[in-house]
């Protein structure tokens, strides 16, 4: 992976999806001299990882020898209209702007920083962890193709990118892929608690449930198949997948409907946070 950027990357908030971004930089080559942290209360990880590479982190934002290449605002979407101001004033007309925050739109930032002004706006998801996660983004009509390259990259370091024409396409982007890994824990909850009524021990019904999604995961993952056929391929017609199926599909009150209501209240929310 390549990170020739032209200034260092401020990293302000290093929570869970902070720190997760921060291990893939430095796990892709972003020279730790290059990052800046900005965080008054680190989590463990983050903080151990910045005492492992040397990492400076402060809780108020020194005066910059260099113009930073990106700004990356991963803190909690209540505090920012506090935390952006001070950022906002380390942008040069070069920077951009690239933001995590749930539910705060471009204009939000694009009102603290001089006309003309870079902002990205992405959601990646938890599983960029371990590297797994995908994410969302948007660029405003100011980001030039260099500067979106930068953000490409550093959300490049924990998986996949999906960018967006529209930014009001990024409450369903949230909805989808951003809330997405609840509804597949909450499946497993599901399974294991259906295993447990079938008369399997609770232990064994959710080593059984959690090892079953994860398993199909990966090979979603790896197959070249799509998910349908996937599914098709396990159904033996008349046997015991297809009596099941049978009742998760049920037409008109079964798993495709009970998904699209989950999908579409999580993007209904996501709309009335950024309003």
């Amino acid at each position: 992976m390549s990170f020739a950027f032209d200034g260092p990357v401020v990293l302000a908030g290093a929570g869970k999806m902070g720190g997760a971004l921060l291990s893939g930089w430095l796990a892709g080559g972003l020279k730790p001299s290059d990052i800046l942290i900005q965080e008054p209360n680190i989590s463990g990880e983050a903080a151990a990882l910045a005492a492992a590479h040397g990492l400076t982190v402060v809780s108020e934002l020194p005066s910059l020898d260099r113009v930073p290449a990106a700004i990356v605002v991963a803190v909690k979407p209540q505090v920012l209209d506090a935390v952006f101001p001070p950022l906002a004033r380390l942008a040069g007309v070069d920077t951009v702007i690239m933001s995590i925050a749930a539910g705060k739109s471009i204009a939000s930032f694009e009102r603290h920083l001089p006309s003309g002004a870079a902002v990205v706006r992405a959601m990646p998801n938890t599983p960029a962890a371990i590297g797994r996660g995908i994410s969302g983004a948007v660029a405003n009509a100011n980001t030039s193709a260099s500067q979106r390259a930068v953000c490409q990259s550093l959300l490049a370091a924990v998986g996949d990118v999906v960018w967006l024409d529209q930014e009001a396409l990024i409450d369903a982007v949230t909805a989808v892929s951003g809330s997405g890994p609840a509804y597949v824990f909450a499946l497993v909850e599901a399974m294991t608690s259906a295993g447990v009524d079938a008369g399997l021990d609770q232990e064994t019904a959710q080593r059984l449930a959690r090892a079953t999604v994860s398993g199909a995961g990966e090979l979603l993952a790896r197959s070249k198949d799509d998910a349908a056929t996937l599914r098709q391929n396990v159904t033996s017609p008349g046997g015991t997948t297809a009596a099941g199926l049978a009742v998760l599909m049920r037409e008109g009150s079964g798993l495709k409907e009970l998904v699209s209501e989950t999908v579409l209240a999580a993007q209904k929310r996501g709309r009335e946070l950024g309003s």
